[in-house]
């Protein structure tokens, strides 16, 4: 069984947790292997089938990698119940195993979060959303760069509102690819572009909308480069609350204009700002 087969919500997932990121991307051909995910030095290795002969190899290879667990659950339990079409302001995220047609007025979207966490349903996703369409509807943005894409949902949103240039850049080999696939899927190749990279490299490149749910430290950097006055608006999202006062700070010393201030489950923070060279 090859992993691009597509996951289905009961399909069973061997998910094993490695201390110690990978020398590099791992992309075995090896049946039921499904991907890798790194994130602070740990390594998380996703199969359809126990593979404990592969991990050891895999271990013997590098003494830096240590087994830290094992976990076994279904592909919904990992996607935190996700199964059915998911509505989210009038946007419906369809998953591959089953369609539901959009109503008059909302704008269906075919949607596979594959093994990256977040299916749509985080609470700075649906403020992001509003904030996009607040930027959308109240200026002609033409390009957009969306930093930290992960399933590349936001990019997927922009495109269906008018914007014709997009950027989704995430530094997680997984994550991009599986915005990718959804780029793919939804036949937005011409407007989307997915790179795989450090969301602070590409801040040199111009936009009319720079969107980040990306959290603090790498938005802290965003806004300290001069190149942020190369962009129009901005959203900025994955802030906690004690982390959103020293963002709302800096904006303040930047001269850039804090429009709407969205506070998501009392503990999420999502911020609509415009550059003094946007208004």
């Amino acid at each position: 069984m090859r992993k691009n087969q597509p996951l289905l919500p009961d399909t069973i997932l061997t998910i094993y947790c490695l201390k110690g990121c990978l020398l590099a991307h791992f992309d075995s051909e090896i049946d039921g292997f499904l991907g890798n995910w790194e994130e602070d030095d740990y390594s998380f290795l996703f199969f359809r089938q126990p593979d404990e002969s592969f991990v050891e190899a895999l271990l013997d290879q590098d003494s830096r990698l240590e087994l830290e667990d094992r976990f076994t659950m279904t592909y919904r339990d990992w996607q935190g119940g996700f199964g059915e079409p998911v509505k989210i302001g009038r946007f419906l995220l369809n998953p591959p195993w089953l369609k539901r047609v959009a109503d008059k007025g909302d704008i269906a979207l075919n949607f596979d979060p594959g093994l990256v966490f977040g299916n749509g349903t985080h609470p700075t996703t649906l403020a992001c959303l509003t904030a996009i369409e607040i930027a959308c509807s109240g200026s002609k943005i033409e390009r957009m760069l969306d930093l930290g894409t992960g399933t590349g949902l936001l990019a997927l949103v922009g495109a269906k509102l008018g914007c014709k240039e997009i950027i989704a850049v995430d530094n997680n080999m997984l994550a991009a690819r599986t915005a990718a696939n959804n780029v793919k899927i939804n036949d937005l190749g011409h407007q989307i572009l997915v790179a795989n990279g450090l969301a602070q490299a590409f801040v040199t490149m111009p936009s009319d909308l720079l969107v980040a749910n990306i959290g603090y430290p790498v938005l802290q950097e965003i806004l300290r480069d001069d190149h942020v006055f190369l962009h129009r608006w901005l959203v900025l999202s994955g802030l906690q609350n004690e982390e959103v006062h020293k963002i709302r700070t800096l904006l303040s010393d930047l001269d850039i204009l804090v429009l709407k201030h969205w506070q998501s489950d009392g503990v999420w923070n999502t911020i609509l700002a415009i550059t003094r060279d946007g208004r």
